[in-house]
């Protein structure tokens, strides 16, 4: 996985002239098969060429997924302001870092806006003739941030008992999918461990949106039995944008379209779920 998405990386015509950094996981304790994973991905990482400069940090014990975006988030984001973020199990188009550096650059001052994705799901009525559309929920495949969000991000989510208090917030939380509140209930209970799930707190508390593209720059890969968190999620699968666009078009937000965003909350529905798994069965 990771070696297909450097190839993909290496499509874009920004890649020389992009800042490449590394956050290499340790293994779990006394798991001899992450171990060996683990080793076999920082002997190819050390061979990744082709960008302005590539910095490489390894951990040297198991911190879990949370802790090490989050810290290799904020340590990016606290020198250089904004940043791109890539999971290793993804595939992007070649127009990709085009599209995620000129929408951060035309939304960096809109407060509305708290991240930009590269991912997005195949509605029916998103409109090709934009590049762009708003949403509820941020998505974690090839997002994009600014310091000046992120820096406000309360991951500790110490008004959590307050949600459970009200159904009514909780109904507004799964604006963006009736799997939020069940998701956040998890991580802090500590059955999960998801930063995201926090992020995407926030962005509804604060009531931010997230700018997604309308045709996908990025796909995952990371549908297969080894997956952490989405064996056989099918459902999540969309086309790759193959086009050879470089320059994109942005506005100011304004409003949410609300077709679209039905579309986008019934794909995180118990139905959708449920069918997804009868098809994987």
């Amino acid at each position: 996985e990771l070696k297909l998405l450097i190839e993909s990386i290496k499509e874009n015509e920004l890649t020389s002239d992009s800042r490449l950094f590394i956050f290499s996981e340790a293994p779990k304790p006394n798991n001899q098969v992450d171990k060996g994973k683990v080793q076999v991905v920082r002997r190819i990482i050390k061979k990744i060429n082709g960008f302005k400069s590539v910095n490489i940090f390894e951990s040297n014990e198991h911190k879990g997924l949370s802790v090490s975006v989050i810290s290799g988030v904020t340590k990016v984001l606290k020198e250089y302001g904004r940043a791109i973020v890539l999971e290793d199990d993804l595939v992007l188009s070649s127009n990709y870092l085009e599209y995620m550096n000129q929408a951060l650059s035309y939304y960096e001052n809109d407060n509305n806006i708290i991240s930009v994705s590269g991912y997005t799901l195949p509605l029916k009525s998103i409109n090709k003739n934009k590049d762009y559309y708003f949403g509820y929920r941020a998505s974690s495949w090839g997002w994009g941030c600014w310091w000046d969000q992120w820096k406000n991000i309360d991951w500790s989510v110490s008004d959590y008992g307050e949600l459970l208090k009200k159904r009514s917030e909780q109904r507004k939380f799964n604006k963006g999918g009736s799997d939020l509140t069940r998701m956040l209930k998890n991580q802090q209970s500590g059955k999960i461990d998801s930063w995201a799930i926090r992020f995407c707190f926030h962005q509804y508390k604060y009531d931010l949106k997230t700018v997604f593209p309308t045709v996908s720059k990025v796909v995952s890969t990371g549908f297969s039995k080894d997956a952490t968190n989405t064996v056989g999620a099918t459902r999540f699968k969309t086309l790759l944008d193959s086009g050879e666009k470089k320059t994109f078009q942005f506005d100011p937000y304004q409003k949410i379209d609300v077709q679209l965003m039905k579309e986008f909350k019934n794909y995180y529905s118990t139905y959708h779920r449920m069918l997804n798994k009868i098809k994987n069965i």
